[in-house]
């Protein structure tokens, strides 16, 4: 079936996308005003970018009035002071994760209304949210506009993993499965857990040339 996105509703080819690209990693940010707001919000259109320097993005649309409503929270809070947390989210936290979520008014600590504790960041003023085993303090690397949304390059000044997912400090080696996190899947509230795992190593082009070598005796 060709979905022609030239001539299918916005809307549509959204579905189509968020249906299709799965599962995606879920960025829970956190960012606050001039004044010291703190501010959190969830981001499925999330990733990494590059490793030098590190670089992680997400995509922040309109708020549901439209496009010609005030930017979100978050977007007006790393405009006006070019940092944030992003933080990852595991299965516990989904609930709050999703609570966060709320069109709440301009102003409303997210982490004290859903009743999550914060923890002080080392290199931003955004805290970050104590319970996330993940945790990366971010300063703005770019923006930019994509249509009606806004793509957040973020720079990564330092990451937190919480202790007991840490298998070894010096070697850098990540306890990963242990993590629990969540991905996003389609509809409204559906998620998928990452703890299943289908291992496919890499092939060498020796090993392919080899391979089909075999293959034409």
């Amino acid at each position: 079936m060709l979905f022609d996105f030239e001539t299918i509703p916005t809307r549509e080819a959204y579905k189509l996308m968020v249906s299709t690209i799965v599962p995606r990693p879920i960025a829970w940010v956190v960012s606050q005003d001039q004044g010291g707001v703190v501010n959190a919000a969830p981001y499925s259109f999330f990733n990494a970018f590059g490793d030098n320097p590190p670089v992680v993005g997400f995509s922040c649309g309109p708020r549901p009035e439209g496009a010609d409503a005030p930017a979100k929270d978050t977007l007006a809070n790393i405009r006006a002071t070019g940092q944030f947390v992003v933080c990852l989210v595991n299965e516990a936290m989904g609930p709050a994760m999703s609570a966060t979520a709320t069109d709440f008014p301009p102003g409303v600590d997210e982490l004290e209304e859903v009743g999550l504790e914060k923890a002080a960041s080392t290199r931003v003023a955004p805290p970050r949210i104590a319970q996330s085993p993940v945790a990366m303090e971010c300063e703005t690397f770019q923006l930019v506009p994509v249509g009606h949304h806004t793509l957040v390059l973020g720079r990564v000044l330092a990451l937190h993993v919480r202790d007991d997912c840490v298998l070894n400090a010096e070697k850098y080696y990540i306890d990963t499965p242990k993590l629990d996190l969540l991905g996003r899947m389609h509809g409204r509230g559906w998620y998928t857990r990452t703890r299943d795992r289908v291992d496919i190593p890499r092939t060498t082009l020796a090993e392919w040339q080899a391979r089909k070598a075999g293959a034409a005796e």
